[in-house]
């Protein structure tokens, strides 16, 4: 009796599964909403602008101000290795530390499917620049509101870093700026890849939400060192938006991004 007892539970079992998969594998049809949550930390601590002092790993202590910049050409992998890609025209965005509501990115009609992976560019692409002005359809105006361009012949700002800083060769509260962005024949774009800890399972009635750390102290103090106090000019402070760290900042922007995790909600 008790062997009989456990066979019904065990095939019962076998069919709750199959009932579940059967109700997943229905619920693959149609589209959803994804968001991308950009966190922005320095190191291991949450990001407080203009009052938290945050010392990087060559002894110079930052007070961070503005932290902005432009996400794009976002692309999701599926599990079976399928990808989608974000439309081109929609898919421009400026994170601004300062602006809540830009820091969640919402994507809508996302195709249903279990995702493992999202890449995503830094910056506007060198193809998309190269429309012109009037190709830029609304996003050059929202990069002119948020002063993420120079200007149209000099481009986009990709990152904006700003604020003060001191160290033992300079005086408290000399202020530093590091904006990156095309300089000469140097594009500097860049696109990021991140593996997913869990899969977001995007469903018509399942949005989830992907958390992701912006670290902000790789900037400078990634693989490639930058030291402020090494690219001062006279009384203007340390300014970066050329040379040859600008490259170095670029390469550390690929350590800058990592998953926390993901709801599933």
């Amino acid at each position: 009796m008790k062997f009989q007892l456990k066979k019904i539970a065990a095939v019962m079992a076998l069919a709750l599964v199959f009932t579940a998969c059967s109700k997943d594998d229905d619920a693959l049809g149609g589209a959803g909403a994804l968001g991308l949550e950009f966190d922005t930390v320095f190191g291991t601590s949450n990001l407080i602008l203009n009052t938290q002092t945050n010392t990087t790993s060559q002894g110079e202590n930052l007070k961070i101000s503005d932290v902005k910049y432009i996400v794009s050409n976002i692309v999701l992998t599926n599990a079976d290795g399928s990808t989608f890609t974000y439309p081109k025209s929609q898919s421009y965005f400026v994170v601004d530390e300062s602006n809540i509501a830009s820091q969640t990115i919402e994507l809508t009609n996302i195709p249903s499917g279990n995702y493992t992976k999202v890449k995503f560019g830094i910056g506007v692409d060198q193809t998309q620049f190269n429309l012109g002005a009037s190709g830029q359809g609304d996003f050059l105006t929202k990069a002119q509101d948020a002063g993420m361009m120079w200007s149209w012949s000099a481009g986009y700002k990709f990152v904006l870093f700003e604020g003060v800083f001191s160290s033992a060769t300079v005086a408290n509260d000399t202020s530093f700026m590091v904006h990156t962005g095309q300089t000469g024949t140097a594009y500097n774009y860049t696109e990021i890849t991140l593996d997913l800890p869990q899969q977001a399972t995007v469903r018509t009635n399942v949005s989830p939400d992907i958390h992701i750390f912006a670290d902000v102290a790789k900037i400078i103090d990634g693989t490639n060192k930058v030291k402020f106090s090494d690219n001062t000019m006279g009384g203007m402070g340390a300014m970066i938006m050329g040379g040859a760290n600008l490259p170095l900042i670029t390469s550390n922007l690929s350590e800058m991004f990592t998953v926390n995790h993901v709801h599933n909600d």
